[in-house]
């Protein structure tokens, strides 16, 4: 039977990967074009819609209410499911970790409560969603995220810059394993609760843990450089993303996991890659030891 997904932001970090493990899957997968496209008769005769559409942070108020609200509309009219990348926003710097579906969503601060409105509004529409929650990237090429744009910047001399406290517990997904999870998801979606909050667990790991990892991939020692946030914090008056960028710094501060107990019920033979495989693919290859093959599991300490 003919299986087709419907990708919004099929060039970005999620929808990229998205549609790759859909197609990989067997679905068909189909890109939505937001200059040509309308989304009612796109998501016509779909069976899932990806929701990869993110807009920039400084965008987010005037923007992300009514984006949804386009997508819950489509999928009302086309009775589809709509999967969601959710994020650890929603739950705020005090509520205790692991953070799972049954944990309240208490953030205060502004880019908190602008997705947990957003996840309300799919709750109340009625249409069969999947949250799929997730932490901070590891993407297979540069993206934009974290990892690839700060962290691994300074690799080639040794240096792995951490915006935060490395020695505290910070939530990693594998970018094509979350959107493998999303696609097997996707297939038992009549099986699950018409509105579903999944955590996926994915790597809970240090700055000190992933410098550990980088030292066996690289085949020498990596030192451990903190963030310099002034520079940001100056920028605050006149640059909006540094604003932003401010004001979910607490989660480089903050002691957070995923629990990943409802993720294990809903697919209990999900293979996760391992953290050294996950993380060879997204540096550079001409920074690998020559022995280490990003695309096979690495052991740790060999």
């Amino acid at each position: 039977m003919t299986r087709t997904a419907l990708i919004l932001g099929a060039t970005g970090r999620f929808g990229r990967n998205a549609a790759e493990q859909f197609w990989t899957a067997g679905w068909t997968v189909k890109p939505f074009d937001r200059k040509s496209d309308s989304l009612n008769l796109a998501a016509q005769g779909v069976d899932v819609i990806v929701n990869g559409w993110n807009p920039a942070y400084p965008d987010w108020a005037k923007s992300v209410p009514g984006l949804h609200a386009q997508v819950i509309e489509a999928a009302r009219l086309s009775n589809a499911t709509v999967i969601v990348p959710g994020n650890v926003y929603v739950f705020g710097a005090d509520t205790p970790a692991p953070w799972s579906e049954a944990r309240p969503h208490k953030a205060q601060n502004p880019l908190g409560r602008i997705r947990i409105e957003m996840e309300r509004a799919y709750a109340a529409s009625g249409v069969r969603t999947i949250i799929l929650r997730a932490g901070d990237f590891i993407d297979t090429q540069a993206s934009g995220n974290w990892f690839d744009m700060i962290m691994a910047k300074k690799l080639s001399s040794g240096r792995f810059v951490y915006p935060g406290d490395p020695s505290i517990d910070h939530s990693w997904a594998y970018l094509p394993d979350l959107c493998r999870a999303a696609v097997q998801l996707a297939e038992m979606r009549y099986d699950l609760p018409r509105f579903c909050d999944v955590p996926f667990p994915g790597y809970n790991a240090s700055g000190l843990e992933l410098a550990q990892h980088l030292s066996v991939l690289l085949g020498r020692d990596v030192a451990i450089k903190r963030m310099n946030w002034l520079p940001i914090k100056i920028l605050q008056p006149v640059w909006p993303m540094a604003r932003c960028l401010v004001e979910m710094s607490y989660l480089w501060r903050t002691a957070h996991s995923l629990d990943g107990t409802r993720f294990h019920e809903l697919l209990p033979e999900f293979q996760e890659t391992p953290v050294e495989q996950a993380l060879a693919s997204a540096i550079p290859a001409s920074l690998l030891r020559d022995q280490v093959n990003p695309n096979q599991a690495v052991a740790a300490g060999t």
